[in-house]
């Protein structure tokens, strides 16, 4: 299998400005990506994630490393990576002043599309992401769900197969993001090759074939979600304690029991490392029952994205970066 996408040691380095120090963005970066597959980017804002994005898609020149995109080298071949590519960013890039069907004919004449196959073209979209009663409206009247389908319709004029979807989902209402995944899902079964960025645990657990964890620059892991949740170790057991007097003493039990126990104050949540399975989790039942010490939740569970994200990192996904929206 050929590959769409091949990085080696990317660099970008922001200069100081106004009394800013300068920031590396990227320290390093290297990517394989299959022909075929998504690879999904996560980590949080300030990551590296949006740089790596512009520079593979030739909006930005790397200071160090390379790239070759759809077999195209990123900065003497930008033009024929331009050619072979679609790209949707974290915000629609689509004219408010314009109709939905406006704009879609506007990139295809854009991508040089003849006039009559530019109409087609923008026809079959606005079907395909259900966009068609809504095409002679203007774009200042969509929703924001709207408007990131209108936006990935765009990305689609020139029919590439190869797609970068940076941050496709955020601002999204949970409805919109669903439909999202489904049209992302739908391009996936037609062979589009995908890089997508995001910093939403779930989305790239549920898009992703292969996850590359960024943080401050640098790829840190990378796998399948198995294979980065099975970094972290077995399952944990949680549990809720509706008093939150007995905490201390429910912790210290469950530390006679398992390992690892972590306390959450705030929601009276205690976890903790298991060996034992479901049976180590009937033991605890078992155990807190005869001291008298009441449970309103309990549950065994695997590791959890945010759970490696924590793990690797030692902090969550979703936060603010000193530096833009990387």
């Amino acid at each position: 299998m050929a590959n769409a996408i091949e990085a080696q040691g990317l660099v970008k380095i922001y200069p100081a400005r106004r009394g800013a120090p300068e920031v590396r963005a990227l320290d390093g970066v290297d990517l394989v990506v299959p022909e075929g597959t998504v690879l999904g980017l996560l980590g949080p804002n300030g990551a590296g994630k949006t740089t790596t994005v512009r520079i593979l898609t030739t909006l930005l020149r790397p200071d160090g490393g390379s790239a070759r995109v759809a077999g195209y080298d990123v900065v003497s071949q930008s033009q024929d990576v331009r050619r072979s590519i679609g790209l949707s960013g974290q915000y629609a890039a689509v004219d408010e002043n314009l109709t939905g069907w406006e704009n879609l004919y506007m990139f295809g004449r854009l991508y040089e599309l003849p006039k009559a196959q530019a109409k087609t073209r923008a026809d079959e979209l606005l079907d395909q992401f259900a966009l068609a009663d809504a095409a002679k409206r203007t774009i200042k009247t969509y929703s924001g769900g709207m408007r990131r389908r209108l936006d990935l319709a765009a990305a689609l004029i020139g029919r590439p197969n190869l797609l970068f979807l940076d941050e496709p989902t955020t601002g999204l209402d949970p409805r919109s993001r669903l439909a999202m995944w489904d049209v992302i899902r739908s391009l996936v079964a037609e062979g589009t090759t995908l890089l997508l960025t995001t910093q939403y645990l779930e989305e790239a657990d549920e898009l992703a074939d292969i996850i590359a964890v960024v943080d401050t620059g640098r790829i840190i892991a990378k796998g399948t979600a198995d294979e980065l949740k099975a970094q972290v170790g077995g399952e944990r057991i949680a549990l809720v304690v509706p008093d939150r007097g007995e905490m201390q003493r429910a912790r210290g039990l469950l530390g006679e029991m398992t390992s690892d126990v972590t306390l959450e104050e705030h929601t009276r949540r205690l976890t903790a490392g298991s060996s034992g399975g479901a049976q180590q989790l009937v033991e605890v039942v078992r155990r807190f029952g005869e001291e008298g010490i009441a449970v309103d939740d309990i549950a065994l569970r695997r590791p959890t994205l945010d759970d490696v994200f924590l793990t690797l990192t030692g902090h969550h996904t979703v936060e603010e970066s000193v530096e833009e929206s990387a």
